[in-house]
């Protein structure tokens, strides 16, 4: 089971900072990331949503791929990779994969005009060298599915105090 964590943002460039540097992590495999997505409330008061993977796009490419293939199978490729490519498309925009943008959305309206917040979708962890490598960036924790002794942890290692 995943852990859900959020965490909020003086600004988007905080965020992405942090998410950069736990992606990081992910390269020395000391924690495994499902989705990890920043949102950011504009002027206006619309959240914009920034994710690493752009789920239309991957499916129309997949569909485009897999269309050809089918396509080839009737002699006409192209128009097997067009119907595939569209096909994706609509699919992946139907499919909402890891957090629900709904859900990070209405979180997101708790975050000031142009600051963010960033959504971890947590699969597995090294807890206390995460949090060593996560000590003082700063942010506030908004919400976790973490216990209480874990979530605690995670306060104390963002504002950089020692336990």
């Amino acid at each position: 089971m995943s852990d859900l964590v959020v965490i909020a943002f003086a600004d988007e460039e905080k965020a992405e900072d942090v998410r950069k540097k736990i992606l990081g992590l992910t390269q020395q495999y000391l924690i495994e990331i499902e989705d990890a997505v920043v949102a950011v409330k504009l002027e206006n008061g619309h959240i914009k949503l920034n994710q690493l993977v752009n789920p239309m796009a991957m499916s129309a490419v997949s569909g485009t791929m897999w269309g050809a293939i089918i396509g080839l199978i009737f002699a006409n490729p192209l128009l097997g990779a067009a119907l595939g490519g569209a096909a994706g498309a609509v699919g992946g925009a139907l499919t909402d994969l890891g957090i629900n943008d709904d859900f990070m959305r209405q979180t997101a309206e708790a975050v000031g005009v142009g600051q963010a917040a960033l959504f971890l979708l947590i699969r597995k962890m090294t807890t206390d060298k995460v949090l060593d490598d996560l000590r003082g960036v700063g942010g506030t924790v908004l919400r976790t599915s973490f216990d209480h002794e874990h979530e605690d942890a995670l306060r104390a290692a963002l504002a950089g105090n020692f336990s």
